[in-house]
């Protein structure tokens, strides 16, 4: 069951891809000081959206009852 658009999966995939980037790349570069090298480490969550966009299924907009994509239903016969 996909209820992700195609721009919401690409979006996904790409914000995830930067915050694991960052993650993986971040604590070896001298960009920040050391007190915000630690906010590297979130980047991690950037594995939630990545997973999210390449299932094209967020688990949130099920419970919550909606999404993106819907179906084409049928027209009752008169």
């Amino acid at each position: 069951m996909c209820n992700l658009s195609i721009f919401g999966q690409l979006l996904r995939v790409f914000t995830g891809l930067v915050l694991v980037f960052m993650a993986w790349h971040g604590p070896q570069t001298s960009i920040l000081s050391f007190e915000w090298i630690k906010l590297w480490n979130l980047g991690w969550f950037g594995l939630i959206p990545l997973i999210s966009g390449i299932a094209a299924f967020c688990p949130i907009y099920a419970v919550l009852g909606f999404g993106h994509k819907s179906g084409a239903k049928p027209k009752a016969d008169k």
